[in-house]
């Protein structure tokens, strides 16, 4: 399968804790002002890849901890994001992904988009919510802005209710 990627990144240390790949992926509706990454807003740019491409670039990163999916906006690829994600479960890596949407707003789309809810569920975190120029905070570590949350999306599932990830 294929996914239309803006980029990757093969080693990174400010997209999610330890090293990580991150697969940014091409298009985003939310054109947030001030977006980090404008280059992945039009859904007609960036290249395709094949799944197993991307694959391979995450086996050559020996040092990884994980990967980030971020954008643009993976949700707008679910599918296709869920498919890698799986295989790279299978390598024992974790999944940090990034979207515009609130947890909130995702749900309420997956009632007609299963693949967002499998997307969630594949992922070990997200980091929800626009980003704000407004609220731009360059402490907070893995975001942008004061507004954005990273969830802990196991225990969010387990308890019903958002649950905030701590990193140490």
């Amino acid at each position: 399968m294929k996914i239309r990627v803006a980029g990757i990144i093969e080693e990174s240390v400010v997209d999610g804790p330890g090293i990580r790949i991150v697969v940014f992926a091409q298009g985003c509706p939310r054109f947030c002002k001030g977006c980090h990454n404008p280059a992945a807003l039009d859904p007609a740019g960036g290249y395709d890849m094949e799944e197993n491409e991307i694959l391979n670039l995450i086996e050559k990163t020996k040092l990884a901890k994980g990967v980030t999916f971020s954008g643009g906006e993976p949700f707008m690829q679910a599918t296709a994001f869920v498919r890698l994600g799986k295989k790279v479960r299978q390598k024992g890596l974790d999944i940090m992904t990034y979207t515009g949407y609130t947890w909130e707003e995702l749900f309420k789309i997956s009632e007609d988009a299963p693949a967002v809810r499998e997307l969630i569920e594949i992922s070990d975190y997200l980091v929800d919510g626009p980003y704000m120029e407004a609220k731009k905070d360059l402490t907070l570590p893995f975001r942008g802005s004061a507004n954005q949350r990273i969830i802990d999306v196991r225990k969010s599932l387990q308890t019903a209710e958002v649950v905030i990830a701590v990193f140490e």
